[in-house]
């Protein structure tokens, strides 16, 4: 069976009508899971696309910001929560940069009962990784690198699916070239789209360190790679947004253009 994309958001940090950028790889009946929101929506959200908490054994942190690291403190309590309750088979690998789990534990420190904080280090490991590592998760060779954040550290990653085909997750800034080794190429590309180059004075992207449809797709067509993922987006229409990220990034790229909606399941 094909490995599968599923979008549990797609907004930026101050979207209001569809969750932060999360999402995970569906390989068999396990999930590997990359980031979880900024809240307990993410539980709400698993439940409606049918993803156990039981099946994800795998979760990667990209960055410290509220819009992607508050939901991983919900996510620990509930499985801590199975854990305890002999629910819950196995153990839960948590990957980030070193830094960053560091504040991912003591947000959970501070935030969880003791009992749930009592299973770290033995079964919620956290599991801090370097620019250019690769790790084995999912049976996948998982390698993260440095995006080279203009704000908070941050890490990408890139791996092969079972098909070989190459897939990799840029987060949640532009694109930098010193990644062009992790990005070129790739069949599958994750990259960011705050907002319509064509809205960019309403929205202030370049401000914000983010990019548009318009660059990622030009960066995209760059790199050569097949099919471009654009999220983490404003909301102020998305109804529409879909059809017209589509065709604003369409001018610049001529590869397949994936502009989803929460909750859609992408066949990889």
């Amino acid at each position: 069976m094909a490995e599968k994309l599923y979008v549990f958001g797609t907004g930026n940090a101050s979207a209001l009508n569809c969750y932060n950028t999360c999402f995970a790889l569906r390989k068999g009946d396990e999930y590997l899971m990359c980031d979880a929101g900024g809240g307990n929506g993410i539980l709400r959200i698993l439940k409606e696309m049918d993803v156990p908490l039981t099946a994800v054994h795998h979760l990667v942190v990209t960055h410290e910001h509220t819009d992607h690291v508050l939901g991983v403190v919900w996510m620990v309590r509930m499985i801590a929560t199975a854990m305890l309750q002999g629910k819950y088979e196995g153990n839960l690998h948590i990957y980030g940069h070193e830094e960053l789990l560091g504040k991912v534990r003591t947000l959970c420190t501070l935030t969880l009962q003791k009992k749930h904080c009592a299973v770290f280090d033995d079964r919620i490991l956290f599991e801090a990784v370097a620019d250019g590592e690769t790790r084995k998760a999912l049976e996948y060779e998982v390698t993260f690198f440095d995006i080279h954040s203009t704000k908070a550290p941050q890490f990408g990653f890139t791996l092969q699916l079972e098909s070989g085909k190459k897939l990799t997750c840029l987060g949640d800034e532009p694109y930098n070239e010193l990644c062009r080794p992790y990005a070129e190429h790739a069949d599958w590309l994750l990259s960011e789209a705050f907002c319509l180059y064509e809205d960019r004075e309403r929205f202030k992207p370049y401000e914000k360190h983010h990019s548009t449809a318009k660059d990622g797709a030009q960066q995209a067509a760059d790199l050569e790679v097949k099919n471009l993922v654009l999220w983490h987006t404003e909301d102020s229409d998305l109804v529409n947004r879909k059809a017209r990220y589509t065709a604003e990034a369409a001018k610049e790229f001529g590869g397949t253009i994936y502009v989803p909606d929460d909750g859609e399941i992408i066949e990889l």
